[in-house]
C-alpha cells in the first residue's frame, strides 16, 4: 500500500566556491531538479562511495 513519507529536513549554511555553485546550478537546471535536491544527492553519493571502509550514516551524525 502506498504511504506518504515525510522526511525531516534541517536548514544549514555552507560556504562553497563561486565556481562550484555555478557548476552545480548548471547541472541542476539541466537535470530539472532544485539545487537543494542536487546537493543532497551529491553528498549522499559521496558518503556512500568513500574509499574508507567505514560507512557514514545518520547514526554516526554529530551536531
Amino acid at each position: 500500500m502506498f504511504a506518504v513519507k515525510k522526511v525531516e529536513m534541517v536548514n544549514k549554511t555552507f560556504r562553497m566556491s563561486i565556481d562550484l555553485v555555478k557548476r552545480l546550478s548548471v547541472v541542476a537546471q539541466q537535470q530539472n531538479v532544485s539545487m537543494n535536491n542536487l546537493v543532497a544527492q551529491c553528498c549522499e553519493y559521496a558518503l556512500s562511495n568513500m574509499a574508507s571502509s567505514k560507512k557514514y550514516t545518520h547514526s554516526a551524525e554529530k551536531n
